[in-house]
């Protein structure tokens, strides 16, 4: 078995390869360099060139492009494979007015859409400049996409240091320039953005301490104007490479002119930020020593902040008035992805983005647990839907002759009004829907909804499971002990780990629970619940260990 430091190591290479995929692409072209001798001739060196610059493309397409994905689908997931090869499909975003899903081909710089209405593939628009459609080795990632109230389609472009704006009445494309570059990377990254009401758009690059201020109307094509700048301060970093200081991503709260941001040097120091619109002045929440890698924000309806760590397996409520921090975690990473018959300790899931939908949910994709979540944050449920496509190149795969890996689902996006929740397969070609209008085949429900307990006391909690379908059950515990979400210092044990059940049933399982002398006194989250093979359902209980 792998030991746990070669298993973190892993877990940072996944984490650093969705980052920095401008360094993959210089990797696999300069590993399949040419070294000649004098004696070879200029022909012999330009087939050389020309087979090693095929064999560097194929690895890349091997890699990266979905070659032998095929969609799949299970009683809540559907796929859907792109029309055009190798897309890298990465931002989506999802219309209602129109009934169609967009996305944006990182590999060829196609924007293309599904359509709802017609359960059809629209044509696909050609971005003008796109320097990766001519580089068998390259893309650029496009981490955001979103829709204005007139229609457009803006989204960020990472090589060519913009965003662009898609004209739906016009069929054009628009570039806006930003205003500086990074001396070390050659582009801010531009990786967020948020349009507010009154026509300005704000974002940010993961290479850029700088929230980016476009005003709209003075924005011209092909050029920075009408795009201003904010330092973002960066003094809580002092001691820590400028180059491994990033910014996350950003949500604007309408309601109190409150921008936020999320900044992280990686597995190192995380904090977020709130920038007061009004009064031009920042406010700044340093995150535990645990929580060193916050990537997504969002807001619910009670103005509390949502945060997931993709370092860990963690995500967490900020209250912006109290400063106070709840932390939740996803159950443990599914045995599926590793090749393995039971979980591994050391394992995370990578919570990425997060959003919430129309009636508060919040929503997140789980990049190496390979699945898409939703948290009710009033009734503390917690519900993950397992992506049906693994792949296994990419993933710590423990054993080649089992199914394993991760589909890369890197985005997704949920709509307005009408909750549709999509998601793209970056690595394999295709997007994927949630059925979220379905019900789940089990529900669980638990007793007491929250706990107070001293060290080396047992507890019984008591899970109810009932299912919809008939289904084999098991059963699932997690928590914030740890930040694989793996329960630590506090042992439990069920009365049951797994059983079969049919419609209308409901089963009782108890759960013991002891926290060892070693668990230190405070505030914990415990996950406690059952999945199935399509979907994983848990509910959060608040636990004081005195």
């Amino acid at each position: 078995m792998r030991s746990k430091s070669n298993y973190i190591r892993s877990k940072k290479f996944i984490a650093y390869t969705v980052l920095a995929i401008i360094v993959i692409g210089v990797a696999v072209a300069y590993s399949y360099s040419i070294f000649t001798t004098p004696t070879q001739t200029n022909d012999d060196v330009t087939e050389l060139v020309s087979e090693s610059k095929a064999d560097a493309a194929q690895k890349f397409a091997s890699q990266f492009c979905g070659l032998d994905s095929s969609p799949n689908s299970s009683s809540l997931v559907i796929e859907y494979a792109l029309p055009a090869k190798c897309g890298m499909p990465l931002a989506i975003g999802v219309d209602p007015p129109t009934g169609k899903i967009w996305y944006v081909s990182t590999k060829n710089g196609t924007l293309g859409s599904y359509d709802l209405n017609s359960a059809t593939f629209s044509q696909e628009y050609e971005v003008p400049m796109w320097p990766s459609r001519d580089n068998p080795a390259m893309s650029s990632q496009v981490w955001d996409l979103d829709i204005d109230d007139m229609g457009n389609i803006w989204f960020t472009d990472e090589k060519q240091n913009a965003l662009w704006r898609f004209s739906n009445h016009t069929n054009s494309f628009e570039r806006f320039i930003v205003p500086e570059s990074s001396q070390t990377f050659g582009t801010t990254y531009p990786v967020s953005m948020e349009l507010d009401n009154s026509g300005k758009i704000y974002f940010v690059g993961i290479r850029s301490p700088t929230i980016w201020v476009g005003n709209i109307s003075q924005m011209k094509n092909d050029t920075s104007d009408g795009i201003e700048r904010i330092q973002i301060p960066l003094d809580s970093f002092k001691g820590i490479d400028p180059d491994l200081v990033s910014t996350g991503s950003i949500v604007l709260d309408k309601d109190r002119d409150i921008l936020y941001i999320s900044l992280l040097a990686f597995n190192t120091k995380g904090q977020i930020l709130g920038y007061d619109l009004k009064n031009n002045t920042f406010t700044s929440y340093d995150m535990p020593k645990d929580i060193t890698s916050p990537v997504g924000l969002a807001l619910d309806s009670r103005g509390k902040l949502w945060v997931t760590d993709h370092g860990t397996s963690i995500f967490y409520k900020l209250d912006p008035i109290l400063g106070n921090i709840t932390k939740f975690t996803t159950s443990p990473a599914s045995p599926r992805t590793l090749g393995l018959g039971t979980t591994l300790d050391a394992a995370y899931t990578l919570p990425y983005w997060i959003k919430s939908d129309s009636n508060g949910t919040l929503w997140f994709n789980e990049h190496t647990g390979n699945k898409i979540a939703k948290f009710d944050p009033i009734n503390l449920t917690l519900t993950e839907y397992w992506i049906p496509s693994q792949n296994k190149l990419w993933g710590p795969c423990k054993n080649s002759q089992m199914q394993c890996g991760i589909s890369n689902a890197l985005q997704f996006d949920v709509g307005e009004n009408n909750n549709e929740v999509w998601f793209t397969e970056w690595s394999e070609n295709k997007i994927g829907r949630v059925l979220t209008d379905r019900e789940t085949p089990i529900s669980v429900s638990v007793q007491p909804s929250s706990i107070v307990l001293a060290r080396g006391q047992n507890y019984e909690i008591k899970i109810n499971v009932t299912a919809n379908t008939n289904t084999t059950v098991r059963m699932l515990a997690a928590g914030s002990f740890t930040t694989t979400g793996n329960l630590g210092n506090l042992s439990g044990v069920f009365s049951q780990d797994s059983f079969d059940i049919e419609p209308g049933e409901s089963r009782e399982v108890s759960f013991i629970v002891a926290p060892t002398q070693n668990l230190e006194p405070g505030n914990y989250t415990l996950m406690v619940g059952a999945e199935t093979d399509a979907v994983s359902v848990l509910k959060a209980v608040p636990l004081r260990i005195l």
